[in-house]
């Protein structure tokens, strides 16, 4: 069978891989909308980390409870549990982003749609003493909500072997990015792209097999050696669900080989040490691995990481792609554009809702902005 297979389908229709795995297996799904939920805590309570993308189209059930101004991940995910489409979760955990998603947990609370239901309140500021001890003890109290929700304790070696489990996750997505980064040929866009979504789909046990398989199979095919004639490209910016991205700028005649997304790079980033306590270090994984804009680690600590990873890549410029209506990028936008334009690297901005421009138009696009390359 094909390696990529079970990846496709499952990126191909989320809820059918979801309702198939509630039926087949003996662990309840967990949903959660940020790559902050401790899916390290969820596996060790005895559940299914399960990331919700929303419905695309026609969305009419959620504007009866959220300003049309609300991002589409956030009225798509509510559209989808209105209409009955999330049976198969357990519980959802909300952690403390931004404002829609926050006003998402209050409508979710209030209509009672799931058995279990968490806040997450994180810090804000992360790089401070006080933010280490806020948010170990925030972790502490959802394992205590958990193990009292499930009848259960969480062991010290059950949060161990969860987090050896998503380590081996980390590390396999970290390998096949950055094999690809180096010779873009080897796997193509969407498929890279299948990988990264379907990650937070499919059962983390298996995962980590499945992911070794892929690069293994990459592992014959690269040369080693970066692939000339076409422009390398970072994506940046927040949620990217849309795999036809990734395609169409490889149609335009560039390559991703990096991105700064909490669908990406920002979910699987950072390791959490093995010989600490572990909540610990959980703690200190969350505290330290790239932030998003709904966090802070510093005035200049975003723009700074942006700008890295563009040279470990050797990009030739960066493409920002949010969701409309996402405020937190928006406001982020300005500052990292400066800094890459202090230092001569090209950029690109793309708002986007659940469905994408016209190809041809997206492809114009991405075109002309390779050609000021």
């Amino acid at each position: 069978m094909d390696s990529m297979q079970t990846f496709r389908e499952a990126v191909a229709n989320p809820l059918a891989y979801a309702e198939e795995y509630h039926r087949t297996k003996d662990r309840p799904l967990m949903g959660y909308l940020c790559s902050y939920a401790p899916e390290e805590l969820i596996l060790a309570a005895g559940l299914h980390p399960f990331r919700l993308f929303g419905a695309r189209g026609n969305i009419h059930r959620a504007d009866a409870h959220l300003q049309s101004y609300c991002c589409s991940l956030v009225r798509g995910v509510l559209e989808e549990a209105l209409a009955g489409k999330l049976g198969f979760l357990a519980g959802v955990i909300f952690p403390h982003t931004c404002d829609s998603i926050q006003r998402l947990s209050d409508i979710w609370r209030l209509q009672a749609i799931t058995p279990f239901h968490a806040d997450l309140v994180l810090p804000v500021k992360l790089n401070t003493e006080s933010a280490k001890i806020y948010l170990r003890e925030v972790l502490s109290r959802l394992k205590s909500e958990l193990e009292a929700w499930r009848g259960i304790t969480i062991t010290e070696d059950d949060l161990r072997g969860a987090i050896a489990v998503m380590n081996r996750v980390r590390r396999g997505l970290q390998d096949i990015f950055e094999r690809r980064s180096v010779s873009p040929g080897i796997l193509s866009g969407a498929d890279l792209q299948s990988i990264a979504r379907a990650s937070f789909l499919l059962d983390r046990r298996e995962l980590s097999d499945q992911l070794a398989r892929i690069g293994d199979d990459l592992r014959g095919k690269g040369n080693g050696t970066v692939d000339n004639g076409r422009k390398r490209l970072v994506l940046a910016g927040g949620f990217c669900d849309l795999p036809e991205i990734y395609g169409i700028i490889e149609e335009a005649g560039a390559d991703v080989v990096g991105d700064d997304l909490c669908t990406g790079a920002r979910a699987y980033g950072g390791m959490i040490d093995e010989d600490k306590e572990p909540l610990l270090a959980m703690t200190e994984r969350y505290l330290t691995r790239p932030c998003c804009p709904a966090k802070h680690q510093g005035l200049t600590g975003r723009g700074e990481h942006l700008l890295r990873l563009v040279r470990e890549k050797e990009a030739d410029g960066v493409v920002f792609t949010w969701l409309k209506f996402c405020d937190p990028h928006a406001f982020d936008y300005p500052y990292l554009k400066a800094f890459l334009d202090q230092a001569g690297i090209p950029s690109l901005v793309l708002e986007l809702e659940d469905q994408l421009p016209g190809e041809g138009q997206l492809q114009t696009r991405f075109e002309a902005f390779i050609e000021t390359i």
